[in-house]
């Protein structure tokens, strides 16, 4: 008849092996088992509950070397921003004309009016040379002929300011407001020509005789260009009148309506802005 098996004894030999196998830490002191509840078998401790418990931290096991990224990890990374190169290069010839010297002009400037807008505009203005409010300013066509470029754009077009760029062919104000001389526009026609290569517009608009006159190499008045086609380093070119004639003569306004259509048309925009009719 076999003998009976004593459960205690076969445990205390189950807990001799193991502490035989793993040591004496890993043995569970007699007396101190407790029943695990069941919220503590579904929560799974965090680093930061970890930190914030008061009870005793449990032995943290070995540091792990950090691996390194490779290629092919999944981990976002931060893009670096780029500069866009037409921006750096119209700086860098904001730059060249705030210290140009290349025409007597420069003696009387308090600034340079370089030219504002869009670094990616579609059509471009261009004046014949800064104002008295230019000159303090820096900022083209910000005077009361501005302020009707300004409504011109926005009525005739349904562009903003900052939809287009402006600039003018002369970027310091010649004394008294008068005309630039052939000299003066000599001087200063290759930066225009920079502008308008860095831009790259599809369309370009000469405000007044003087403008169009020393952009197309003309002698006509501003009536017989308004009737012409135009172009400019391949460039189709519209010529109107200034805004500050505007002012002088408001009759002329009608024509300029008809002339700002005919961007429109070049540009593939609705030759009435939509809420304009």
């Amino acid at each position: 008849m076999a003998e009976p098996v004593d459960p205690i004894r076969v445990l205390e030999r189950h807990l001799e092996q193991w502490v035989q196998a793993y040591g004496s830490e890993l043995a569970v002191p007699p007396g101190e088992a407790v029943e695990r509840s069941a919220h503590s078998e579904q929560t799974i401790a965090t680093p930061e509950h970890v930190a914030t418990t008061d009870a005793p931290a449990a032995r943290e096991p070995e540091a792990q070397p950090q691996r390194r990224a490779t290629p092919d990890s999944t981990a976002k990374k931060e893009t670096q921003p780029t500069t866009n190169p037409t921006v750096t290069a119209l700086r860098e010839l904001r730059a060249e004309i705030h210290d140009c010297t290349k025409c007597k002009l420069h003696q009387g400037r308090q600034t340079t009016v370089f030219g504002e807008g869009s670094t990616t505009a579609r059509v471009m203005f261009i004046g014949e040379a800064p104002g008295a409010r230019e000159d303090q300013t820096g900022r083209p066509f910000v005077g009361p002929a501005g302020q009707l470029l300004d409504r011109i754009l926005a009525k005739a077009m349904g562009l903003q300011r900052p939809d287009v760029f402006i600039a003018n062919l002369n970027k310091c104000r010649p004394p008294g407001n008068r005309a630039p001389e052939p000299d003066e526009v000599a001087a200063c026609l290759p930066y225009l020509k920079r502008q308008v290569e860095l831009v790259q517009p599809e369309v370009l608009v000469c405000l007044g005789r003087s403008a169009a006159q020393s952009l197309l190499g003309s002698t006509e008045s501003t009536t017989r260009m308004r009737q012409k086609q135009h172009e400019y380093c391949g460039i189709p070119v519209i010529v109107t009148w200034h805004p500050a004639y505007l002012l002088r003569e408001p009759s002329r306004k009608r024509e300029t309506w008809e002339d700002i259509k005919r961007v429109n048309q070049l540009l593939g925009l609705p030759e009435i802005p939509p809420g304009q009719s």
